[in-house]
């Protein structure tokens, strides 16, 4: 939580309490589904909620925006961005039903009303969407072609509308075919070593 406040230090007393929630939450529901590598559950805070909130370091979504997080796992990166973000709407899905009961589970639990988990997969999501959000489910040219649909042709944002996808190591391969993308590297917003790999990846697709 340290960590947290450091690095957004707006937060208010009520995100603050949510976001100080998640510790317990998640590794009750860890002990029963594991959604989160065993490894990874004591550095909670590092490698999922302060990775996850990244992607506010590169794009501030406004109010009244939709934002789809595709193969959202144990609710990353929707439910810390919902929890930063409570005017924004967040559809939270993944093709693993019992992930989406854990983050449901964690959802109620914190009394996000802004975000929606459903127990899909991206092709079959029909709804338009302002960016679309996720944590290196595949290759991002496998990725485009199952969320181009849904992104809004109009924009409001410092960005245009697209994907916001957080990534690890040389990407320089994989984005050939997408000369539009814009690499963020976290290690310009964050100090922990964790980071000194980790970006995100902006694709504008409107």
């Amino acid at each position: 939580m340290e960590q947290l406040t450091h690095y957004f230090p707006d937060l208010q007393p009520a995100q603050i309490k949510k976001f100080s929630l998640l510790g317990d939450l998640y590794a009750e529901w860890n002990s029963k589904i594991n959604v989160i590598s065993r490894k990874d559950i004591d550095a909670l805070y590092e490698k999922h909620v302060l990775h996850s909130l990244g992607i506010a370091k590169v794009l501030s979504f406004k109010k009244g925006s939709s934002i789809l997080d595709v193969g959202t796992g144990g609710g990353f990166p929707g439910i810390p961005l919902a929890i930063l973000f409570p005017e924004v709407d967040f559809y939270l899905i993944d093709s693993i039903g019992k992930k989406i009961k854990v983050v449901q589970a964690v959802i109620d639990a914190l009394g996000l009303r802004n975000v929606e988990a459903r127990h899909q997969r991206a092709q079959g999501f029909k709804q338009p969407v302002d960016f679309v959000v996720s944590r290196a489910v595949t290759r991002m040219e496998d990725f485009v072609p199952w969320v181009e649909k849904n992104v809004k042709k109009k924009g409001h944002h410092r960005l245009n509308n697209g994907i916001l996808y957080l990534k690890g190591g040389d990407l320089t391969q994989e984005l050939a075919p997408f000369p539009a993308a814009t690499v963020f590297s976290l290690s310009d917003y964050f100090s922990e070593k964790f980071f000194s790999t980790k970006k995100v990846v902006h694709l504008p697709l409107k």
